[in-house]
């Protein structure tokens, strides 16, 4: 047949996607595989799965609507290959192309299998660099090599400056370049949360949830009921009704964690932005129209900008340029096992036990649920980076490695000794208390220090930082609070490490 191979990606959704450009419909071919080895290399929530492989459908629909020459491999299809490679063999033996195209991966471990196509199958095969993100790895190396610690504040200013994104003149919109100070609003009675965006299943999906009710019975995390959007049109509606709805107030409670509202006044797109549904600058485009027409604070649309232009970009950045020492790092030395109840959420402590149980009904967390709960537990319990990484791979339905591996050995468990972030990200029950209503139905006393009563963050914080005194007590930004250990006398530190050694134990 010959022509070009365009083997086209599960989180690369997009239409003019770079291997779909000058594309010959007569010519080429395209190549979509559901493979039994992506989807159970670990064991991926069924939600998380089952998004995916729908939304892929429908892409490969339209695609086929549109002219296009394209094969797809369904997941139940008796001569599956089972993997990217053996599809792309199966690709090659079938169409005997003259040249393969693909657009760059999202992880290390698939880049490494594409380089290897061409010597396996003496085939041309093209890297196509992936232009749905504002900025490319070599380009960020470039940019980390002007400064000693590249913290993501400068990346991010650099990224407002060369997408004049906030930007008046050479100005940041408003006199400032972070509103993070006014983003931190604990919640209040009577918050008028608007109801979030739920999909309707069409006969694709329903046939995908059937098939997957079986098929992964043993995966974590409940199938249904199932809301995500599946289609760009679909996922351009949900970005439509969080411009109008939430993000107004988006900024005031971004971090705030309320029981029985998972969603808050978040925008809940990752989830399509990770997949190509949504391109992060049509995202940044539409936010900041909100608030250029008086719609939405320049605290909220700067917040949100900010974590797409800012962290999305620079936790890209970093993971390409760290990879794949970044994987093995362990800082801190971590070796403790994952504990029973990050899946089943039976613990007394509320606050993990309403971020396991939501994360299990929904595939989804907000970003302090994430860090500052479930991320700061494991960090205090000294939990091995390997362990939490699989955890939140598998859990999220946003989460591809190249955004969840920096997010939780960087920014999370400090595994990487400090380069993504400044100090570890720590707190006591104090700021859980704060920020959330989690405390009021808690077994444990949040104004309880130590004994069988007290919360546990409040004993494990100071534990952690007695435990990592020789490698953390140097840092700058954790001066105040050696400072104050060091103060405590051999009784109040003997009650506390006695106190952490029996709550460890038992779990």
């Amino acid at each position: 047949m010959g022509g070009v191979l365009r083997f086209i990606l599960g989180d690369q959704l997009t239409h003019d996607l770079a291997s779909l450009q000058d594309c010959d419909k007569d010519a080429d071919t395209l190549w979509m595989c559901e493979v039994r080895e992506e989807a159970t290399y670990v064991k991926h929530h069924k939600k998380k799965i089952a998004f995916l492989f729908s939304a892929m459908r429908h892409f490969a629909k339209e695609l086929e609507e549109k002219g296009y020459n394209i094969h797809y491999t369904h997941y139940e299809d008796k001569d599956n290959a089972g993997s990217f490679t053996n599809e792309v063999k199966r690709a090659v033996d079938k169409v005997k192309p003259d040249k393969i195209i693909v657009t760059f991966p999202g992880e290390y471990r698939v880049l490494q299998e594409m380089k290897s196509w061409e010597d396996s199958f003496g085939i041309p095969v093209e890297i196509k660099e992936d232009d749905r993100f504002l900025s490319q790895p070599e380009e960020f190396e470039d940019w980390k090599k002007d400064y000693k610690e590249a913290r993501m504040e400068y990346f991010y200013r650099m990224m407002r400056k060369k997408h004049d994104v906030l930007m008046k003149g050479k100005d940041p919109e408003g006199g400032q370049w972070n509103y993070d100070s006014e983003n931190r609003k604990p919640p209040k009675e009577g918050l008028d949360i608007p109801k979030p965006y739920m999909g309707q299943n069409d006969d694709i999906t329903d046939k995908v949830l059937r098939l997957f009710a079986d098929k992964f019975d043993d995966h974590f995390g409940d199938l249904e009921p199932f809301y995500f959007a599946v289609t760009r049109d679909q996922a351009l509606y949900a970005l439509d009704k969080f411009i109008e709805e939430r993000l107004p107030t988006f900024g005031d409670y971004q971090d705030a964690m309320v029981e029985g509202e998972p969603w808050m006044y978040h925008a809940h797109i990752g989830f399509y932005m990770n997949c190509g549904l949504l391109k992060p600058l049509e995202i940044i485009r539409k936010a900041e129209a909100s608030y250029e027409a008086g719609d939405a604070p320049v605290n909220a649309v700067e917040g949100f900008i900010r974590q797409i232009l800012g962290w999305r970009e620079y936790m890209r950045g970093m993971y390409w340029t760290r990879m794949p020492e970044f994987s093995q790092e362990n800082f801190l030395e971590a070796d403790r096992k994952l504990p029973e109840f990050f899946w089943t959420g039976q613990t007394k402590m509320n606050c993990l036990r309403q971020c396991v149980l939501d994360t299990k009904k929904y595939a989804y967390a907000h970003h302090i649920q994430r860090l500052m709960v479930l991320g700061n537990f494991a960090l205090l319990a000294g939990i091995h980076p390997d362990e939490i990484n699989e955890w939140f791979l598998i859990v999220y339905a946003d989460a591809f490695e190249w955004v969840e591996l920096p997010n939780v050995s960087g920014m999370s468990q400090f595994a990487d000794g400090g380069v993504i972030a400044s100090k570890p990200y720590i707190s006591s029950g104090t700021y859980i208390n704060k920020m959330s209503d989690y405390c009021k139905n808690c077994s444990y006393s949040v104004s309880k220090k130590n004994g069988d009563k007290a919360c546990p963050f409040n004993y494990l914080y100071w534990d952690f930082l007695s435990r990592h005194k020789g490698k953390l007590e140097n840092n700058q930004r954790l001066g105040l609070v050696y400072n104050n250990l060091s103060k405590m006398d051999e009784e109040k530190l003997k009650a506390i490490h006695d106190d952490a050694k029996r709550f460890l134990s038992s779990i």
